[in-house]
């Protein structure tokens, strides 16, 4: 549980129930129908490895695809790769305006950069029928109930790798596997069926208590994932990022799972 201090923001947007308050410890908290989503102060564990584990193992990104993401910071730290664009496709414009407004170190100017194309819309649809490309997909949803449920199916995964170039790679959040390990299993088997190369990686966000984070890794080569820590230092020294969780050395450990998902994925 989170101790609220104070409530900034409670009400109802089109799709979900959002409150915004303020805690002693993780300052402002951003909930959607209940559950956390992220905080100002552990925010970068989860977005710095969503976004750079994928986006430096390829090298070349220039067009990059977000679903999801209506906090701003996986926008934020995509946009600090020489990209040519940063599509960000979210249905509900409302978390954009009040995380704009209440929470607004998150994006960080993120919105109005000139290289963020911010289009409010349904994912689904858009990979759907989209006949646009990317290097890098980054779904960055809430769990699989209410409006992220349907982020979770075959067909929508199918969508996403067929919008894929050569090399492209697809990273979705697959929840804490100690008590949603429905969740990574479904994700690794979504991603076997579909990519020459998949697995897991994980982080640790405190405020999503229980154990390690997982996402979920979907790529049409097997080369990105083998690239050599020495490369990725290299890569890392030459964007010069600015980060607190995510380094070269933290980017190769992440695909170390503990055996506790070795053994889920592997039944």
């Amino acid at each position: 549980s989170l101790y609220i201090e104070e409530i900034l923001l409670e009400g109802r947007t089109a799709f979900q129930d959002a409150v915004i308050f303020r805690n002693p410890r993780f300052g402002r908290v951003l909930t959607l129908d209940g559950g956390v989503q992220t905080t100002e102060k552990d925010e970068f564990c989860y977005h710095e490895m969503i976004a750079h584990v994928p986006m430096v193992a390829h090298g070349a990104a220039r067009r990059v695809l977000i679903i999801g993401g209506g906090d701003g910071g996986v926008l934020r730290e995509a946009l600090k790769h020489p990209l040519e664009a940063a599509v960000m496709i979210e249905l509900d414009e409302t978390v954009v305006n009040i995380c704009r407004e209440h929470m607004p170190t998150l994006s960080a100017g993120a919105f109005d950069h000139p290289r963020a194309d911010l289009r409010f819309m349904d994912g689904i649809k858009f990979v759907a029928e989209t006949d646009e490309r990317f290097d890098v997909i980054i779904v960055d949803s809430t769990d699989p109930i209410g409006p992220g449920e349907v982020l979770f199916t075959p067909e929508f995964y199918g969508d996403c790798a067929r919008c894929l170039t050569e090399k492209g790679i697809l990273v979705t959040q697959s929840g804490v596997t100690f008590m949603q390990d429905g969740e990574a299993a479904g994700t690794y088997q979504r991603m076997k069926s579909l990519f020459t190369d998949a697995s897991l990686y994980i982080t640790q966000v405190p405020t999503y208590a229980a154990g390690f984070m997982t996402f979920g890794w979907g790529c049409h080569s097997i080369e990105p994932r083998r690239t050599p820590v020495d490369e990725i230092t290299r890569r890392v020294a030459q964007l010069d990022l600015k980060t607190r969780y995510y380094s070269p050395a933290i980017h190769t450990a992440g695909f170390a799972l503990p055996g506790y998902v070795e053994i889920l994925i592997r039944d």
